[in-house]
């Protein structure tokens, strides 16, 4: 589609770069010959328009503001007049090129995309015409066998170079009309020199060049106003150009060729097809382009608007959950029982679970449950010798089944579910529970943080954990519109877990479809960035795709699985009319689309402003800086892993969003995607101040 439009608006066709040069090859009855020159016999013929008669004429159009005004002003005053119109013109406003055929207006071929027609070759310039007359047959159902180049003039500028061009149109079938009177009304001289330059003199006819298109035409429109009445009154005849060629070949003497002159001929029915065809093709493109466009500026009002208010709110949390004063409710000393769900977890198992077995909070069981794992995940967790770790093994149902087992076999009513390659630190679990001292808190996220940041991949991941996690969280949690708490750490009250049925498998994203699910039953979901786990990111493209994949798919399972809050009361149905639309937008409509703003920013680079093009980019690059640079130090990391970011622009992010285009379009297929294990290494490596303070 831009390309279409790229091509109709003139970007792949040289510019006028023509001077008048030598005339040798020229015939003099040419250049000394009058403006309709007919080339298409033996014999070169011209012609001049009879005396007391002027064709007048538009170029360039047609124009949606101006044509429609000359149009205006040439009925008023029963003129018909020729126009040599632009074939892109012509495909994009058909009704007017329409118009101008019922008003009795005849049309002209200007040439498709306004080429300097002489730096084209001769395959190229018979395509001009016939996409002109393509274009023309689409819009009216009409042919026309007049022809006038772009930048041309009149017959005694015609040199070596044009002349060719003019044998050749003649050839094709066309009659050459230059002009002999031009009002230079395309250099606004003004309106009374406009109507002085219109005129022929001594009372000679003419061809008077006007335009229609190409700028700001009101000075042709008021001399019209002025120049039709005025030369009426003197006596001129105003005709279209078939009818003065006509006129001069009766003169001649040459009755004969009179019908090779005529213009505004029905045209075959395969060729108004093909035309109506091309104008479809053109109407697509132009009005694609607006609607894209409307869309980046709408992507960009909704983006701003949103960093804003996630700037508001993210300092509005730290500040309130930072502050002295700051309580949940008394301090949380409950025991707790931590589920681990683990499938061939070995590289990763048991520090994972050593991890979390001694911590600082005061009375921890940790029940890991081996869903089947193939390989020694199980006796490795049992080889750590800790008493307040049980290894249950239960034949693979996958992640939930795993789960809702553990959860079943618990001891205590907080409940902590972390995945089999989180390190924990020593803090993590007694921060954790502290959100539950709230009697209206069900749940509570935890702050992942990326384990393995040596690679470029891992690296891109812990900005993003950072800005698009951690950060949107304080945006939710401020709404209270937590809409999905991390498999990698996360609490829930066993009450919460009982009223919503544990974890269901109906979706590949369970973590959010419990989520949202404790969110309609009227809890109060919660973030608590002390509360901190570190993980192992894919360190490879594949392995990220995957994982990308299945969130990004369960994500619109669990969105459109939980549609119906839209219309609940309550606490679900604000959830349901706030979260779920800011979810849907934000997570998957917005990205889905984003690839625009890098589409739409190649195009203007390539074939409009480019200048314009790199700042857009660039400021778009700032706000993510801006945002990546709040986002760190709320969460208090080095701004070193930054300098990555711009390189996180040109591969990581265009990633995401085929992620986002194949999810959707998986997702509209109502094709099932399998749950896929991503494959570990055990590379989850803690600050040295928290390995230090683990020992």
């Amino acid at each position: 589609m831009l390309l279409v439009q790229a091509y109709v608006s003139s970007q792949f066709v040289p510019d006028h770069k023509h001077t008048e040069g030598a005339s040798d090859s020229v015939p003099d009855s040419v250049i000394d010959g009058g403006p309709l020159i007919d080339t298409s016999r033996d014999k070169v013929r011209t012609y001049h328009v009879p005396a007391k008669t002027i064709a007048l004429t538009f170029d360039d159009g047609p124009d949606a503001t101006w044509t429609p005004k000359i149009d205006a002003v040439l009925v008023k005053y029963h003129v018909k007049a020729t126009f040599f119109v632009v074939g892109a013109q012509v495909a994009k406003y058909p009704d007017i090129a329409k118009d101008l055929t019922l008003h009795g207006h005849e049309l002209g071929v200007h040439s498709f995309s306004h080429p300097e027609l002489s730096e084209l070759p001769h395959w190229r310039r018979t395509m001009e015409y016939e996409q002109t007359q393509l274009a023309i047959a689409g819009a009216t159902g009409l042919t026309s066998s007049l022809v006038r180049f772009p930048y041309s003039s009149s017959p005694d500028a015609v040199d070596d170079t044009y002349w060719p061009l003019l044998e050749e149109a003649g050839h094709d079938g066309y009659l050459n009309v230059l002009t002999d009177v031009d009002s230079e009304d395309w250099a606004r001289p003004g309106v009374k020199a406009i109507v002085h330059n219109a005129i022929p003199q001594d009372g000679h006819g003419g061809i008077v060049l006007m335009h229609d298109a190409g700028g700001n035409r009101s000075e042709t429109v008021a001399a019209l106003e002025k120049y039709l009445p005025e030369m009426q009154r003197r006596g001129f005849k105003f005709v279209t150009v078939s009818e003065a060629a006509s006129a001069a070949v009766s003169k001649a003497g040459a009755l004969g060729t009179q019908a090779h002159y005529r213009s505004n001929e029905k045209a075959p029915a395969s060729v108004v097809w093909r035309g109506r065809a091309m104008v479809f093709a053109v109407q697509i493109a132009t009005h694609g382009l607006s609607f894209l466009v409307g869309t980046i500026v709408l992507i960009g009002i909704l983006t701003f608007g949103r960093t804003i208010l996630l700037f508001g709110a993210a300092f509005r949390h730290a500040r309130r959950r930072r502050s002295p004063d700051w309580r949940w409710g008394p301090p949380v000393t409950e025991p707790v029982s931590v589920i681990v769900p683990a499938y061939n977890e070995r590289e990763g198992i048991a520090a994972a679970v050593r991890s979390i077995a001694t911590g600082l909070h005061r009375d921890v069981e940790v029940v890991v449950v081996d869903d089947g794992s193939s390989d020694e995940t199980a006796d490795i967790a049992r080889g750590l010798g800790l008493p307040n770790v049980r290894v249950v093994t239960v034949p693979n149902g996958g992640k939930s089944n795993a789960l809702n087992t553990g959860i079943a076999l618990a001891s205590h009513d907080l409940i902590v579910m972390v995945d089999g390659d989180t390190v924990f630190e020593p803090e993590s679990v007694h921060r954790l529970v502290q959100p539950f001292g709230d009697p209206r808190v069900g749940a509570v996220a935890g702050n992942v943080k990326v384990g393995n940041r040596r690679s470029v991949v891992a690296r891109w991941q812990h900005i993003e954990y950072v800005i698009g996690f951690n950060l949107d969280r304080r945006l939710y949690d401020e709404l209270q519109i937590m809409p999905t708490i991390p498999g990698a750490i996360g609490a829930f009250r066993r009450q919460a877990l009982d009223e919503v049925g544990g974890v269901s498998d109906d979706t590949l994203a369970e973590d959010t479809d419990l989520t949202i699910a404790i969110n309609r039953a009227g809890w109060r979901v919660v973030y608590e960035e002390g509360a901190r786990a570190w993980t192992e990111a894919p360190a490879t493209l594949g392995q990220l795709w995957t994982q990308r994949y299945r969130w990004s798919y369960g994500t619109m399972q669990a969105l459109w699985k939980h549609r119906h809050a839209v219309t609940d009361s309550g606490r679900s149905g604000r959830f349901g009319r706030l979260g779920l639309p800011m979810l849907a937008l934000f997570g998957i409509v917005l990205p889905a689309i984003a690839p625009l703003i890098d589409i739409l920013a190649v195009y203007d680079l390539v074939f409009h402003n480019t200048l314009l093009g790199v700042a857009a980019w660039l400021a778009m690059l700032g706000l993510q800086l801006i945002t990546a640079i709040v986002a760190f130090r709320l969460d208090r990391e080095s701004l070193k892993a930054l300098w990555v970011l711009p390189l996180q622009q040109f591969l990581y992010r265009q990633l995401m969003y085929f992620v986002i285009i194949r999810s959707v379009v998986t997702a509209m297929s109502g094709a099932r995607l399998r749950w896929q294990k991503l494959r570990r290494v055990g590379d989850v490596h803690l600050p040295a101040s928290e390995a230090a303070a683990r020992g």
